[in-house]
């Protein structure tokens, strides 16, 4: 039996039960959904005893036992029990239960009824007498070490609060970085060290806590004020405590939260644990989870206080999407100190160490050369320094600071705090590609495992339209919409696009949506407005948002109408001939559920495209070669100038994210939608003339066109490729 302090017991206050068990009686009350508290009198019980439910030899469980002297023992009892019994389930009736072998069983019936948790304090309380805390704390000692799923920890909390009541208060709760929750307060008998405790609440958990106690002036006498690290068993927000159940130095105590507590966030929770942690004692176990906690980030950079030769330098961070980052800069660790290096925020963490890939840094050696502390990393010769590496953080809080960790191998940690940029993947690279010199050995293995994997990880975000502006009567014309994308760089070309389809009849009265940037769309609509009303077309001014180049302002245009049909038409393109809509949209109404494009080719009418095949046709050829052909199904329709099904375009998830130009953006929605059965048909009787994207030239040019083809190649070989179906 436990020891327990000789204070006023605060049962007075709960009131008799009246369910005190007879003899040959107990009652029973249900912990969680897979365990029974057991509660009778009888003789002398053993602490553990093999127990049989109504008298049925083949339903049996283990049950521990916590017994005591009654008060005022009875002729047919001298000792109460209380037993914490494994079942399968308590939503069933229990009629009798038998303690011990065979050959010495003591035979019990329940009660009719289960009692509460409420009750059983009651009931114990009657009971046990002036033992009543050291029979509660044997009970909690039990409950402790049951399973989670017997809801033990709500038990606990029950029976040791209405027992033993408040012995102090938690007036500071604070939120670390890893999930841990930080406690600052008071109270009695408090026992240093690590232990099991109970954080109480709506759930109650059970959870593990490294306790440390420190001397304080404005506490009652005999008190002592602590910090705690509690580490719950299951996700615990930490405002929804409400107190603490945990075992003292003579027993199980409870510990209230106060009404006013301070709930702190991670950042400050810091400061709050190194202010008390200099005079605060505890195990050495303890000590050290507290102390690594209070070197946690607090939001400045630490890296260059470190008193051994490691610095570390940011050149860019990206942030592409809510999750993907793309990071460079070069670690000088010449007596290899470092670990390990993470990104990191609140709730979340990705190690960069493991995948990055690293590139020489002669710029790095020369700015440490008079350094003595770094000469170890001249003397071999080495200038590997340099670092590019792509992170993706799909968890945490991401209003939460981000900032990189640094572990050495003494355990201790550094942090640098990140401020990323926010842009488009495609910026981002170009970026981080252009500012490595294009001959360097590193880059292409910095494509393969860091460019290619980040662009191939990117979150779809469909562009938006933000305004719409009829500048003519396009809700009066007739026909499909042509959908026209007007870029940055089309500024030149829209005009004289105006003009054509003016001077062309059936586009005269064809409605027209032209979709531009947000930005273009504000600077320029008075403008282009002016142009629709000069040649009198039906205009509908669309501003988008979040396109990133003409295919997804194309989109966006589609996803700001209704028809069932649209023609899509790239502002770098012309018609060679007046008569094109009618051509297209009257082939494509015959072959209903279909995509149908025309000849594409340059300026000097040499072909550009006719069709996607595995092997090029006709490209380069006198588009006068490819006219007279017929209509011809191909493996992919060209999504620049098309006539199609808008729903297709928006069932097809419009065009994919990742690539950084536009051929293979646009091959690979045409591919998508001939897997997904859409037929496509090269129509070559109908030709538009230019040159298409703009694209970066030079080396540049080629290593992002070397991507999208490695991005391409990646998305065929997941997924059946229409140009290797055999033809019909």
């Amino acid at each position: 039996m436990l020891a327990v302090e000789n204070v006023p017991s605060p049962t007075a206050d709960i009131r008799r039960s009246g369910r005190t068990p007879r003899a040959g009686r107990v009652v029973g009350c249900p912990i969680g959904d897979t365990a029974l508290l057991v509660i009778g009198t009888g003789g002398v019980m053993p602490d553990e005893a093999p127990v049989e439910f109504n008298d049925d030899p083949a339903e049996t469980s283990p049950a521990a036992i916590v017994s005591w002297r009654l008060p005022a023992p009875l002729p047919t009892a001298t000792h109460g029990f209380a037993a914490l019994l494994s079942t399968n389930t308590v939503n069933r009736v229990f009629t009798s239960l038998q303690f011990g072998q065979e050959s010495a069983r003591k035979r019990y019936v329940f009660t009719p009824r289960m009692v509460s948790l409420n009750e059983v304090a009651a009931i114990l309380a009657e009971l046990a007498g002036k033992q009543l805390g050291a029979t509660v704390n044997a009970l909690a000692d039990l409950l402790i070490k049951a399973p989670s799923g017997h809801a033990s920890p709500s038990a606990i909390t029950t029976l040791v609060r209405a027992t033993h009541g408040s012995n102090g208060l938690v007036e500071l709760i604070g939120e670390g970085e890893n999930g841990e929750i930080f406690l600052q307060g008071w109270g009695h008998d408090i026992a240093p060290g690590v232990c099991r405790m109970v954080a109480d609440g709506d759930r109650p958990s059970a959870a593990e806590c490294a306790i440390a106690v420190y001397a304080r002036q404005d506490v009652p006498q005999g008190a002592s004020g602590f910090v705690g690290l509690l580490q719950p068993d299951r996700p615990f927000i930490p405002g929804d405590i409400e107190g603490l159940a945990y075992r003292g130095r003579h027993g199980w105590r409870y510990t209230a939260v106060h009404g006013r507590k301070l709930v702190a966030g991670p950042l400050e929770t810091l400061g709050h644990i190194r202010s008390v942690l200099i005079r605060a004692h505890s195990s050495p176990q303890a000590l050290q989870r507290l102390r690594a906690i209070a070197n946690g980030f607090d939001g400045t950079e630490t890296l260059s206080s470190l008193p051994v030769p490691v610095r570390m330098g940011i050149d860019d961070a990206f942030q592409v999407d809510e999750a993907s980052f793309l990071i460079s800069g070069w670690l000088l660790d010449p007596n290899n100190h470092v670990e390990s290096v993470k990104l990191r925020r609140h709730g979340c963490e990705a190690r960069l160490d493991v995948h990055w890939s690293r590139l020489d840094r002669t710029d790095v050696t020369n700015a440490h050369s008079d350094e003595p502390a770094f000469a170890r990393a001249y003397d071999r010769g080495s200038h590997r320094h340099g670092f590019v590496a792509h992170a993706r953080l799909l968890d945490g809080d991401p209003a939460s600071p981000l900032h990189l960790e640094l572990t050495l191998r003494d355990a201790r940690r550094a942090f640098i705090p990140l401020a990323p940029v926010r842009t488009t993947a495609r910026l981002a690279v170009m970026r981080q590609i252009g500012a490595i010199d294009p001959n360097d050995w590193a880059l292409a293995e910095i494509m393969e495992r860091q460019v290619i994997p980040l662009l191939s990880a990117l979150e779809r975000v469909s562009p938006t339209v933000d305004a719409v502006l009829d500048a003519g009567p396009f809700e009066d014309a007739s026909g499909p919409p042509i959908v026209i994308s007007v870029g940055e760089d089309d500024e030149a070309g829209i005009g004289p696009l105006l003009a054509l389809l003016a001077i062309d009849p059936e586009t005269k009265r064809a409605p027209i949506a032209l979709v531009m940037p947000s930005e273009r769309f504000h600077r320029q609509v008075g403008q282009i407005g002016k142009l629709a009303k000069f040649y009198g077309l039906a205009i509908r001014l669309v501003s988008a948002k979040d396109a990133g180049d003409a295919y997804d302002l194309l989109e966006a245009g589609a996803r700001a109408l209704s028809s069932e049909t649209v023609v899509l038409l790239s502002g770098s393109l012309l018609p060679h001939q007046p008569g094109w809509y009618g051509r297209l949209v009257a082939t494509q109404a015959a072959l209903k559920g279909s995509i149908v494009s025309p000849t594409l080719a340059y300026e000097d009418h040499s072909v550009r495209w006719a069709g996607t095949w595995r092997a090029g046709r006709y490209e380069g050829y006198p588009i006068s070669v490819v006219t007279g052909l017929e209509l011809t199904p191909v493996g992919g329709a060209s999504l620049e100038c098309c006539v199609m099904p808008r729903d297709a375009l928006l069932q097809a998830g419009g065009f994919a994210a990742a690539y950084l130009g536009s051929q293979e953006k646009g091959m690979d929605l045409g591919l998508r939608l001939a897997r997904a059965g859409l037929a496509s048909y090269w129509l070559p009787s109908v030709q538009m003339l230019g040159s298409g994207e703009t694209s970066s030239t030079g080396s540049l040019g080629a290593l992002m066109a070397g991507i999208d083809r490695k991005l391409l190649e990646a998305e065929l070989a997941l997924n059946e490729n229409p140009l290797e179906r055999p033809r019909q």
